[in-house]
């Protein structure tokens, strides 16, 4: 297949590029960074004169949609401003560019990037495919930003939806981050601890994607996170020890909110237990099932 990636020099998209070439598929890297390298072919969305939105039209058997702002920060309303605009308005420009293509250039299916804070934190029951959508910031962009996709299915396209929990890799993501701090004796759990964290190694989160791709029957969400979910302070605990580390320095929950308001509620003191029944029904098998593996392959 032709497989077209945005965000491909990102963390994920990189190892997904990397991934669906050396399984013989043929890759295209969208990418806005200027200079960027990616070892495999690339053309770039940000050209003079041109919309970001606007890839250079090219046939293509599957878009992977994964560019967006970064979700880390302090959710100023200009924040939320551009995570929103370059989520849900950059969708929807994104789909109704393809609309314009020949009808035999425009790919069969388009994965779009999600994120688990579609189910909010607000409840205590695990949340499959099938669970509704959650309260909050993330979760309206979630809904947005998956409601903007969906309008390529009136294109004939199929959707699959990415409803992305934490990817966990040593070359990007937050896992860098995590392992020097804990490296130098100073993690520790946030708030109670006891809020769920949905995670996945970025090697399956790559061949989960690859496989939706090449899977007719799949479409709409797809949980992109391993199937043993743990909370807060189990991670924190199986990190430290993998370490061998102390992991004392406890993070209160009103320091949290107090320093970074919003965002501490959804993205750091709230979680759901999130399942990936889609993935199992696949017939997808996890190469890094439990955090203790996911962590051995790391460190």
């Amino acid at each position: 297949m032709r497989i077209g990636i945005t965000g491909a020099t990102g963390f994920i998209g990189g190892h997904l590029g990397l991934l669906a070439q050396g399984t013989g598929h043929d890759v295209i890297a969208y990418t806005r960074r200027a200079g960027s390298f990616v070892p495999i072919s690339v053309e770039t969305i940000h050209q003079p004169g041109r919309a970001t939105h606007e890839l250079p039209e090219t046939k293509l058997d599957a878009l992977v949609h994964l560019s967006g702002e970064s979700l880390m920060g302090l959710w100023s309303s200009e924040k939320r401003d551009r995570i929103w605009k370059s989520r849900v308005d950059f969708t929807a420009a994104l789909v109704a560019h393809l609309g314009a293509w020949k009808k035999e250039n425009r790919p069969k299916v388009l994965v779009c990037a999600s994120g688990a804070g579609y189910y909010g934190s607000d409840r205590v029951e695990p949340a499959d495919e099938s669970a509704p959508r959650g309260e909050g910031f993330l979760a309206d962009v979630c809904a947005g930003w998956e409601k903007a996709a969906l309008r390529a299915e009136s294109l004939g396209m199929r959707v699959i939806l990415l409803r992305a929990g934490m990817v966990l890799g040593g070359d990007g993501g937050a896992f860098p981050v995590m392992k020097r701090v804990f490296g130098l004796g100073l993690g520790g759990r946030l708030g109670s601890g006891g809020q769920w964290m949905p995670w996945i190694h970025v090697d399956d989160a790559a061949r989960l994607i690859l496989k939706a791709i090449e899977t007719d029957s799949a479409r709409g969400p797809v949980n992109l996170c391993a199937p043993q979910a743990v909370t807060n302070a189990e991670f924190t605990r199986k990190l430290a020890s993998a370490l061998k580390r102390p992991a004392l320095c406890h993070a209160p929950a009103f320091a949290l909110r107090l320093l970074l308001r919003g965002m501490a509620d959804e993205m750091l003191l709230g979680g759901r237990r999130v399942i990936p029944r889609v993935a199992t029904e696949m017939g997808y098998t996890f190469s890094h099932p439990t955090l203790d593996s996911a962590l051995e392959a790391l460190l």
